[in-house]
């Protein structure tokens, strides 16, 4: 059985996307990050760093932490959202990373400098929006010529951007003009498991 101990936010919202494309049992336990529970030793004991998504899998006895591997994981154990051939497969695999070591990373600071941070510092801000504007011209790139992140088939790639991109819809990060990530984006957000995963935990109406 499938333990997902999650919050509404783009990380986690990749997990429960994933686990309701491959159509898995699971109990989700919804760790408040606002009432401090990623703080308590019982989630500690998951994942020193106190981030969510974490998942256990008592078949397995796989205690996993971090988006990309979870997501990796469950691709692993289903042989689903992840091509067979070797091209397409590590084209999947390979955006994947992007998604980990830049798009995240970059929103992640974008939304900290814009929506939290208790000193308003506009050279952080323009940083942050220039470099996301980057990422989604990459990306737009890449989807000019090809329906998904993987090539033709969708796959963990594209739920691993899609936890972002949503957030980004959702706070008024603007990517109208990038104009086929923009339409990938509509027709990811149309999918029923993906309107199925944002809602598991109810969404925050904020970041």
């Amino acid at each position: 059985m499938l333990d997902l101990y999650t919050d509404s936010s783009p990380n986690g919202f990749k997990v429960t996307i994933a686990l309701e494309e491959l159509a898995l049992p699971y109990r989700l336990h919804h760790v408040r990050i606002d009432a401090g529970d990623h703080r308590r030793p019982a989630f500690l004991a998951l994942n020193p760093h106190g981030r969510i998504p974490v998942i256990t899998d008592s078949d397995s006895g796989v205690v996993l932490f971090e988006s990309a591997a979870i997501l990796l994981y469950l691709a692993e154990k289903t042989g689903k959202l992840l091509p067979r051939d070797r091209q397409s497969r590590w084209e999947a695999v390979k955006w994947l990373q992007f998604h980990a070591s830049s798009v995240g990373p970059i929103l992640g600071q974008r939304v900290h400098f814009e929506l939290f941070a208790s000193e308003r510092m506009p050279a952080a801000i323009e940083r942050y929006r220039r470099l996301t504007d980057e990422a989604f011209t990459v990306l737009d790139r890449r989807l000019a010529d090809n329906d998904f992140f993987a090539g033709d088939a969708y796959s963990i790639a594209d739920i691993a951007h899609f936890g972002w991109t949503h957030i980004a819809r959702i706070i008024d990060f603007d990517f109208s003009h990038h104009r086929h990530l923009s339409n990938w984006h509509q027709r990811v957000a149309a999918r029923p498991a993906v309107i199925a995963g944002i809602a598991l935990p109810t969404p925050a109406t904020g970041a």
